[in-house]
Parts: structure tokens; sequence; C-alpha cells
């Protein structure tokens, strides 16, 4: 029996058969938590879960550097029908891969930012200093800056429907944006850029460094994290091992499928399907296909919280973090999004009363993957966190959990001291 019925995943009675729990897992009194805090996060995952609306799973939570909680559920493949295994069914464990699609943002933003550090990029040079061709039609004012802070002015693939084989073609993104003419003036708007501006940044990174992107990756934090997987795209011969994406919960209403097509440069229901063809997978898209585990995204979010430093070697200095993680402007209602959204130059902030990383969460920066995916770290709470998914949805019941989910952990680990973030950033 095939375990997606009517766009719901299958919910087996015992879950904890298809459980994956990390045995370093810390108790939370030695971490400064209720004794219960560990459980009643797990409360709220496997009810993400239980919406039937996600596959496959993982969450990894560091508090103080230690794992808190770290656990997969679900499946990893062989329960869509636009998998190219389906019937090759496979529990997802903590070690799956899995697309982090937008939230690869954030890793490519800090790509920049070292190259910054290191004196080979100005942040408020223009784009043509690195790539003069991308001077064309009004672009030649736009900065490495605005491209970091979505107010580039190229948001969408000038094409009426791009086909999406331009996203494993690397030469011909970056010369179709290169001739593309903006929306808008550079710095005029913001207006997030879903695919556009990855490609560009890596390219500037590119040619910046003389070194490929993930080889530039690989280098300056896949390598010295200790990272088993953290690239863009998998090689062909590890592709089987990755986690595959499924559209669940039904059609989209027509005003939320006329914006997702918008902001995403396809349909809806059709992005889970590309994701999952090997062309995707073996391409390099710096805005959409890094694979992580949850755990390997948390490693890189907590070096980030405590300033750059990994086991005793420095990898970026605290200012680069810093400028990284400061918000370019208030908060202000984005052109694609049409929600109202803090950007810095490379992430999503977070909000207070509310925001994407749970309650009180104005010193939390990170980024939102694909509606629900997102990584971040919360310096007011000592916390660097993944929640990690297969199930694309935008059904009311999996938002709904995911944000209960999101502020279970946000009330559950307090926020430590008003200063907190500001401490662990000049560390």
């Amino acid at each position: 029996m095939n375990p997606l019925r009517r766009n719901r995943v299958h919910i087996r009675r015992n879950l904890e058969l298809i459980t994956d729990r990390n045995p370093a897992e810390m108790a939370p009194e030695r971490l400064g938590l209720a004794p219960d805090a560990t459980q009643t996060i797990h409360s709220a995952f496997v009810d993400l879960y239980r919406t039937g609306l996600h596959p496959g799973l993982q969450l990894c939570i560091r508090r103080r550097g230690e794992i808190l909680y770290d656990r997969a559920i679900g499946y990893a493949s062989g329960v869509a029908g636009d998998d190219p295994l389906h019937g090759a069914r496979r529990e997802m464990r903590r070690n799956t891969p899995v697309c982090l699609f937008s939230a690869s943002k954030a890793i490519t933003a800090m790509l920049v930012h070292k190259c910054a550090e290191d004196g080979l990029i100005d942040l408020d040079a223009t784009v043509t200093d690195t790539i003069p061709e991308y001077g064309q039609r009004g672009k030649q004012h736009t900065t490495v800056r605005h491209l970091l802070a979505h107010q580039a002015g190229i948001p969408r693939i000038p094409l009426p429907r791009p086909d999406p084989s331009l996203l494993w073609d690397w030469d011909r993104a970056i010369a179709t944006l290169c001739a593309a003419k903006p929306l808008h003036g550079a710095g005029e708007q913001q207006a997030y850029h879903a695919i556009t501006a990855g490609f560009i940044l890596g390219e500037l990174v590119q040619r910046a460094s003389g070194m490929p992107l993930n080889d530039y990756l690989a280098r300056h934090f896949a390598e010295p994290l200790g990272m088993a997987n953290f690239t863009y795209g998998m090689p062909r011969e590890r592709q089987h091992e990755a986690a595959r994406n499924a559209c669940t919960g039904g059609p989209l209403p027509l005003p939320l499928r006329v914006l997702a097509r918008r902001v995403l440069g396809a349909d809806f229901d059709r992005v889970p399907a590309i994701a999952n063809s090997p062309e995707f997978m073996s391409a390099v898209i710096p805005a959409g296909n890094l694979y992580a585990t949850a755990e390997e995204a948390t490693r890189f979010f907590e070096m980030l919280r405590v300033g750059g430093v990994y086991k005793g070697r420095r990898l970026l200095a605290p200012e680069s973090i810093a400028r990284a993680v400061a918000p370019v402007s208030g908060i202000r209602l984005d052109r694609s999004l049409m929600l109202p959204v803090r950007f810095s130059m490379g992430m999503f902030l977070g909000e207070s009363p509310f925001g994407l990383y749970g309650p009180h969460s104005r010193e939390a920066y990170g980024h939102l993957g694909f509606m629900n995916i997102v990584c971040w770290a919360d310096p007011s709470r000592e916390i660097a966190g993944a929640l990690i998914n297969t199930g694309k949805t935008l059904a009311p019941t999996a938002l709904m959990r995911f944000l209960q989910l999101m502020n279970t952990i946000g009330r559950t680990i307090p926020r430590d001291a008003p200063d907190a973030a500001r401490l662990d950033r000049a560390a």
C-alpha cells in the first residue's frame, strides 16, 4: 500500500518504529532547562508529523553548543508519486541529506561575507566591478549589498514561463540575468529574490576567489565543520541517499497559486518533481539546492551564534557575522511575498512579539526554505535550530502545527538575558 493517500501520509500507530533518535542528546537540566523540555518539544514535533503532510522530518536543536534534541521521523523516499525512486521506500534517518531549498541562501550569503572579510569583494561596490556584463539595461548601479538584501530589482527570472532546465545551465542562467531589465532601481524596493540573486552572488564568489562555488564552500565551511554533506547538489553516485520531496495537502486556491508561481517561477505542485530530478540534484543552485541534515545545519548556525569559531578554529570574524545579521531596514512589505519582512544582508530576521522563529525572537536570524523548512540561530536563547521536512504544502493544518512547534521551542527554551545576542556577537 502506498503510504501517501489523498495527499497525506498514512500515520503508523507506533511512531517509535520510524523515529531515529540521537543517543548524544543531553539532559535538559544540564542545559538550564526544565526536566520535561525535551519531551515538550518532541510532542510538538510529533504533532507536526501527525498532520500526514510531511513524509519525513528532521529536527535538531543545540543549546549552548550541546545537542538538546536531534531526531528524525517518517520516510525519506518511496511515498510520493513524483519520486523517481517510487516504490523504494526508505525511512528518514538523522543522517539522510535533505534539500534545504531557500535556506541555502543563508550559506551562500555567508560565503559572500567571507569573501568580503578576505578583501576579495566590496559589499558596497557595484556588481559590475566583478561581473562587467551585469551592468545592462539599468543595472550598472546595483551593489553586492542590494543583491544580498533582496533590493536588486530582479526578483524573478525574466521569462514568461521559464523552463526548469535553466536552473542546471549555469552559463545560460548568468547570461539571462545579466541581460534582464530590472523591475525597479537598485535599493528602491524590497522584493524577495527566490532564485535569481543566488546565481549572481555565486558567480561573484567564483570570480573573486578563482574557485568553483562548491570548492570554496568546502574549504571555508564544510570541511572545517566536519560535514558529510553540505554541498550544492549531490554527486550522482550519492543521489539515492537524499530524501525525496512530495506535494501534499491538495491544490492551492487560485490567489496562492498565482503568488507561488510569481515567487518560485514554476507552479507550486511541479516544484517537488523538479527537485527530485537527477538534473536538479546534480546542479549547483546557490539559492536553492544545498543538501544537509538538520544536525549539520545547526552546526553551521551554532558557529555563527558563537562568533565564527568551531572547535577552536576561527572560520569567520565576529565583525563579518555582525554585519551579515544586522537589519538593512525596519520591517517592510515585501513586494514578492506580500508579507511584512525584515531582512539583513542574507538572512530573514526574527520579530517580536512573534516572528518566524517563535515568540520574542527579534535577535534571531536564519532562513526559510520552501514554506516550512527553517534553519536559525537565536543568541538570546543560546540555541541553533533546524527543522527540515519533505512535505511541500500550504495546507492550514501544516502551517498551524509548524507555528505551534516554533512557539513551543521558543517558550520551552527561555531567553537568558536581554544582552545575550550582543555578548555572543562580540565574542
